[in-house]
């Protein structure tokens, strides 16, 4: 092994065994007994914002540990590159568990995960300018009676029972599990070797496909094809700093798929518009009753009120980010996919799954695949598979999206017949 990637390599190793203490998601969720307590005060017309308490936890030796691999590594190479930012970005994860329950969590978290303000790429628009988009154009379609779909309804035990087939018939070189976990807020949870399902809950078969493509063939895909890397072992790691890439690529997983569902676009837009809304002073009750006006059943609305409060104190002004990432990040992710096959870099989007990476780390890491020092993905999703379907469909979107719908009348199209 060439001793610049041997170097590296050592130091990724240390990385990944500073950071163990690090369990951002898991230190920042509330436990189910907060919304339990919540919606009982709630029925009984007497709200109350709900109490959370978090760990106090000392990252300082972490802090120090991924100071000296960062200075260590070389920025002029592309596994030193790769190896300091990924060590800023858990620093600043420890900034943000040092501060749990404060008013400043969000600015770590901004940091991390950025804001509903921020640009998006090739545009002038923001990410609140594409989540009121989508919100609009979802109630629009709602108030018309557009869609009517007839749904049944899959109990938590059915779901987990046709996951977990698609997942042995998948993952044929490892086991991946699906459970059902009484104690989780969310709907569904996704790690390398496990998904978690909410117990007493129904799921449709948009959600069954959802779980499939987002979790499943995404998070938990990425994680264990870096855990299969031979050098560079933090690719089976999730640093904070890949989570817009991420989601974005699960989410772009179900809109290539047909997995996506203009609801869901919906839900996902208006959790940036509740993180805006908290920003600018609404607390967890005002938050709770925005997503109660949207739709939401009281369940839901809690879970989404609570994702835009984790961390945080929950009486306005502050707010935890991470769900700014998801609009952001598909957005971005679509742009990438588009972009690689106008410069006839398709290949740029297989490098994607050979862990959990940033779009920026494909482009510096691109010398280490044509080394050898990183290996092909294990698994590709099967849509990624069928290159020449994914060339078409990008083909068309690259053309299309030259026209300009808000010029369109409907007698032009009539006319164009």
């Amino acid at each position: 092994m060439d001793r610049h990637v041997q170097h590296h390599a050592e130091l990724d190793a240390q990385l990944c065994d500073a950071v163990k203490p690090i369990k951002l998601m898991t230190d920042v969720s509330w436990p189910a007994r907060v919304r339990d307590q919540f919606l009982d005060r709630w029925h009984a017309k007497q709200p109350e914002l709900p109490e959370v308490s978090y760990p106090k936890r000392d990252h300082g030796e972490v802090h120090a540990a991924l100071r000296r691999i960062h200075d260590a590594a070389d920025p002029q190479h592309p596994l030193g590159e790769y190896i300091r930012r990924t060590a800023v970005s858990y620093q600043v994860a420890a900034d943000l568990l040092q501060s749990l329950g404060q008013r400043d969590v969000f600015w770590h978290s901004m940091r991390l995960f950025g804001k509903p303000g921020d640009r998006l790429p090739g545009s002038d628009l923001s990410n609140i300018d594409a989540a009121r988009h989508f919100v609009g154009l979802a109630s629009d379609v709602d108030t018309g009676s557009v869609i009517t779909e007839a749904e049944y309804v899959l109990s938590a035990a059915t779901m987990q029972h046709e996951l977990q087939d698609a997942l042995d018939r998948f993952f044929i070189h490892h086991t991946v599990r699906v459970e059902i976990d009484p104690e989780l807020t969310p709907k569904a949870a996704a790690g390398a070797t496990r998904i978690r399902l909410r117990d007493r809950t129904g799921f449709t078969e948009y959600d069954r496909q959802q779980l499939l493509e987002h979790e499943a063939f995404v998070h938990s895909l990425t994680a264990l094809n870096g855990r299969e890397q031979p050098v560079l072992k933090s690719l089976g790691r999730a640093p904070p700093r890949i989570t817009a890439t991420q989601e974005g690529l699960a989410t772009f997983a179900e809109l290539i798929t047909g997995a996506i569902d203009l609801q869901r676009l919906k839900r996902i837009s208006l959790r940036i518009i509740a993180i805006d809304e908290a920003l600018n002073g609404a607390d967890f009750i005002d938050v709770f009753r925005l997503f109660l006006d949207a739709g939401q059943n009281e369940v839901e609305s809690f879970t989404s009120a609570m994702r835009v409060f984790r961390g945080c104190p929950v009486d306005g002004g502050t707010a935890f980010t991470k769900d700014a990432v998801y609009l952001h990040g598909l957005l971005s992710v679509h742009t990438f996919f588009r972009w690689a096959l106008k410069h006839r870099k398709l290949n740029l989007t297989h490098l994607l799954f050979a862990g959990k990476m940033a779009l920026h780390d494909v482009f510096t890491l691109e010398p280490m695949f044509e080394e050898g020092v990183i290996v092909e993905p294990l698994y590709l999703p099967q849509w990624l598979r069928r290159t020449n379907g994914l060339a078409g469909m990008l083909a068309f979107s690259l053309f299309a999206n030259k026209i300009k719908v808000d010029r369109v009348e409907a007698e032009d199209l009539v006319l164009g017949l």
